[in-house]
């Protein structure tokens, strides 16, 4: 036997040495391919729905936060750690080839940021406010000056100075009381979303020894100075489910409950109208909303309801004048524009102020003394409407690039013929404009630096696309590449979405994607329905019984693509994140031959399992967006797609996987998961890593630079595919 094993042994090496150059190339081990990856143990665990029973080998990987949180690891947190750690080792050992062309590729990205970056200052209440970053620091320094001559600058929050010594700080709301004298602020350190709110005096420069604990980091203020209202979180589910008030100088357990979201499908939040005049409470999930206010110098007084919640029923308020404004979807699928008085807010004494219209979707208003502005999206792209309220003028404002992103930005002055938006497109940097509404004149405030001497917009070109998808839909394509870019077989091309929650992917510029488009690649971005690009019905098209065209459209941009000539099979990436992982995981298994590699971002991928279970952040109130397997068509419909469910003996592309131990949106165990059941099942030796973040969430860093270090492993990922490594 040893003599056989021998002869074939040197057989191989004649064939092997009458090769051609370019097959003795094909046959060197790539660098993972000399690794032992890790193996994660089975312990098998049947959960039986419906009659039908699944077999889950690694739901033993779920930790409780009493366990993460443990100071002395349990046998089970243990094994867990263990198990990311030695994916985290694997990865670093199959991409050290790559360490150079990350470090590259992070110093080139974060030397296009300017350092000592600053916001253009918004006036309000007598003062400018704005933040900067100053060289070197990875947290901003929140600022404001009085609106006088000559003002000396205030540092309100010195982000520097607060983060020292975290592993994780993420800043939520600020906001100032109406007397100038206090700011609240709130503070995450562990990367949960749960944040504690502090008080800071401004006058004398200290922090008040108030402290609000498990809240979503924001406030609303009363006009008496003194007194706030906030929401706070279940501790398990992490549900923004109550909204407390609070007076300053008291302690929490003091605070007084003003409203308890007991239906578990909707979740509640706080703010203050525009105008000042009225505290808001909303309460929504996807189908339904509700709004309540109060006046707010009346702190202790009555709240009403505007209009009482009813199923399918969505709306939204502001403020001005006698009346509320209200966006709503009450007999208008794509949305219209209502005002009813503030002492007659049910729906009877609604009456049209921009009625419904089926090509246009109405994503937002802002009102002026004299103008109403509108953010609509028409023909798939975000637009910006000025109407006088006289209606002697109503005119949309002009963009000239083939696929591009505006919103009106902060708009806090209410007596002005100024709006002020942001602007981007794939290959203009963001620029933030204020625009006359009367004479149509512009002046850009500020661009976006790219600290690049090569760096010209005119060095990119962006074209608009359309695939038709397998019904017959057409759907739209946004992509840049720089002038030059070879468009064949061979040239790389990344293909990006997202296509939940009706959140729309945005055609906007990223100095980041540069890295890419320099090195050749063409970016591309499928508004595949799910998203809101081309109205509510894009939307509804996209989820619950529908949800799969999110994925076989984001396929069908990909044959599009291949079959126009800008890519191959060969050179084609995919990458999305949360929501966006989930489509990842679907046409992984959907389509695996379509990719050679895929990113998925902090990715959902055990869909039934997730939603099956109540205790876990967001599930019930995603019941309306996903459905709720508690019902067996959902069930059945979820197991067909759900991205763990559904791995199979098959071949698979190459895959990049990222999470962060304390994710609060997407546990990290759903990733965890999916690459231990992956790597037991696929057939092929194709590079399968998991980058586990250990001290961050959902956002991954905190950090304005560290988080690109994540960038560069998924750029390095691609790029080292492309045997690209400079």
């Amino acid at each position: 036997m040893k003599t056989k094993i021998i002869n074939l042994f040197l057989l191989s090496s004649v064939l092997l040495i009458s090769c051609k150059t370019e097959q003795k190339e094909e046959t060197k081990l790539k660098p993972h391919e000399s690794l032992t990856a890790p193996t994660a143990k089975k312990i098998a665990e049947e959960l039986t729905a419906h009659g039908d029973t699944r077999i889950d080998n690694y739901f033993w990987m779920r930790l409780s936060d009493e366990q993460k949180n443990a100071e002395t690891p349990d046998a089970q947190t243990k094994d867990v750690l263990d198990y990311l750690n030695a994916e985290n080792d694997y990865k670093d050992a199959a991409m050290k080839h790559t360490d150079t062309l990350q470090k590259t590729l992070f110093d080139e990205i974060v030397g296009r940021i300017k350092k000592d970056e600053s916001t253009v200052p918004y006036s309000y209440n007598g003062y400018s406010y704005y933040w900067r970053f100053e060289k070197g620091m990875d947290y901003a320094l929140y600022c404001r000056k009085k609106l006088e001559d000559k003002a000396k600058e205030e540092i309100m929050l010195n982000g520097p100075e607060m983060a020292e010594g975290l592993n994780y700080f993420g800043m939520g709301a600020r906001s100032v009381s109406p007397d100038n004298k206090m700011i609240s602020y709130g503070i995450d350190t562990v990367s949960r979303r749960r944040y504690t709110i502090y008080f800071k005096d401004l006058i004398n420069d200290k922090v008040l020894s108030d402290k609000l604990v498990n809240t979503t980091g924001s406030v609303a203020w009363a006009n008496d100075n003194k007194t706030v209202f906030y929401t706070s979180k279940d501790s398990i589910t992490l549900r923004a489910n109550k909204i407390y008030k609070h007076v300053l100088g008291t302690d929490q357990s003091q605070d007084v409950l003003v409203f308890d979201e007991k239906d578990d499908t909707f979740r509640t939040f706080v703010y203050k109208s525009r105008s000042d005049k009225y505290i808001i409470i909303g309460s929504d999930q996807t189908l339904s909303t509700e709004y309540r206010y109060l006046d707010a110098d009346t702190p202790n007084g009555e709240w009403k309801v505007i209009q009482p919640r009813e199923k399918e029923l969505e709306y939204s308020v502001a403020h001005f004048g006698d009346h509320f404004y209200i966006r709503t979807n009450l007999d208008a699928k794509n949305f219209k524009l209502v005002k009813t008085p503030v002492n007659a807010t049910t729906k009877d004494n609604w009456v049209d102020v921009i009625p419904h219209r089926d090509d246009i979707l109405l994503q937002g208003f802002t009102a002026f003394k004299n103008h109403l502005v509108l953010n609509e999206r028409k023909n798939g792209l975000s637009t910006i409407r000025v109407r006088k309220w006289d209606g002697n003028d109503d005119h949309y404002i002009s963009f000239n690039d083939p696929a591009y992103y505006t919103s009106t930005n902060i708009n806090m002055d209410f007596d002005t013929n100024i709006v002020r938006y942001s602007y981007s497109s794939l290959t203009t940097p963001s620029s933030l404009i204020d625009y006359n509404m009367d004479t149509k004149e512009q002046k850009v405030l500020k661009q976006q630096e790219v600290l690049d001497p090569n760096f010209s917009k005119d060095n990119y070109v962006s074209e608009r696309l359309y695939a038709t998808a397998r019904d017959g839909v057409k759907v739209p394509i946004s992509l840049v590449y720089k002038k030059g870019t070879q468009k064949n077989a061979s040239t790389p091309l990344l293909l990006y979405s997202y296509g939940s929650y009706g959140s729309s992917t945005e055609p906007y510029f990223s100095s980041t994607r540069l890295s890419l488009l320099d090195r050749g690649f063409v970016f591309a971005m499928a508004h595949i329905r799910g998203g809101q690009e081309m109205g509510r019905y894009w939307y509804e098209d996209g989820k619950l019984l529908k949800k799969k065209n999110t994925f076989t459209d984001f396929i069908d941009v990909g044959d599009f693509l291949v079959k126009e000539g800008y890519t191959s099979a060969d050179h084609m990436y995919a990458y999305g994140g949360s929501a966006g992982g989930l489509l990842m995981g679907a046409v992984l298994n959907m389509k695996p031959e379509l990719w050679n590699g895929v990113v998925a971002a902090v990715p959902f991928v055990d869909v039934v399992s997730t939603m099956m279970d109540e205790t876990i952040p967001l599930t019930t109130f995603e019941f309306d967006e996903w459905g709720n397997p508690k019902n067996k068509e959902y069930y059945e419909y979820m197991k067909s797609y759900s991205p763990y469910d559904n791995v199979e003996a098959k071949e698979y592309p190459n895959i990049l996987i990222t999470t962060g131990y304390w994710d609060s949106q997407v546990q990290y165990w759903e990733p965890a998961k999916w690459i231990a059941k992956l790597r037991e099942l696929k057939t092929d030796n194709n590079l399968l890593i998991m980058d586990c973040d250990m001290e961050t969430g959902h956002g991954g860093a905190s950090g304005r630079f560290e988080r690109y270090k994540r960038t560069a492993l998924n750029y390095a990922f691609m790029l080292d595919l492309e045997g690209i490594n400079k």
